[in-house]
């Protein structure tokens, strides 16, 4: 009779147990915060960064995830340069991104991924041209790369952290613009 309660008891909690991959499955929302360099107008500016995102994972095999995200962030920087011959200075107001991630997950908690995808930024453009200063907004559109590793801490809490290269494009005003990122966030999944 033991046996038979042990064996029933065993089958309970492994029908019960969630598959690997499905940890990482549904949609979820969360917030990062994070280190962001901007680099343009032959100058860099590191800043603090947070923001917000949201997405949905797929599990397409075992233990492969795919997924879509966007996200938004505000960045706590000061302008970069001014520097050039137009003494020229940029001043990042607010990002937002749309990706799509592929990852493995390793451990049943784990999640290993990269990711890529569209980057936008707003910001400002502050020109000396023979002395008045000129100001103007642009978007900077572009593309990002990065790769991170996500876990699960609890049934429905994730942690992450992150790294992001973004290339933003080459302006005749701000010269190549280019963006690196380590974000570590939290998100919560439905």
């Amino acid at each position: 009779m033991k046996r038979f309660m042990l064996v029933g008891a065993a089958i309970a909690a492994l029908s019960t147990a969630p598959a690997a991959a499905q940890e990482f499955q549904g949609p979820y929302v969360g917030a990062q915060a994070g280190w962001n360099q901007d680099k343009a107008v032959d100058g860099k500016q590191d800043a603090f960064v947070g923001g917000v995102f949201a997405g949905y994972d797929h599990e397409v095999a075992p233990n492969v995830v795919l997924g879509v995200e966007g996200g938004f962030s505000l960045g706590a920087s000061d302008r970069i340069g001014p520097n050039g011959a137009d003494n020229a200075s940029l001043d990042p107001r607010y990002s937002f991104d749309a990706s799509a991630r592929a990852g493995y997950v390793l451990g049943e908690r784990n999640l290993l991924y990269v990711r890529g995808g569209y980057a936008n930024t707003r910001a400002r453009l502050t020109q000396d041209i023979s002395g008045v200063a000129v100001r103007s907004q642009d978007n900077y559109d572009g593309w990002f790369v990065g790769g991170g590793v996500e876990r699960k801490l609890l049934d429905n809490v994730s942690t992450r952290v992150e790294y992001r290269y973004s290339d933003l494009g080459d302006n005749n005003d701000i010269g190549k613009y280019e963006r690196h990122q380590v974000l570590a966030g939290v998100a919560y999944r439905f």
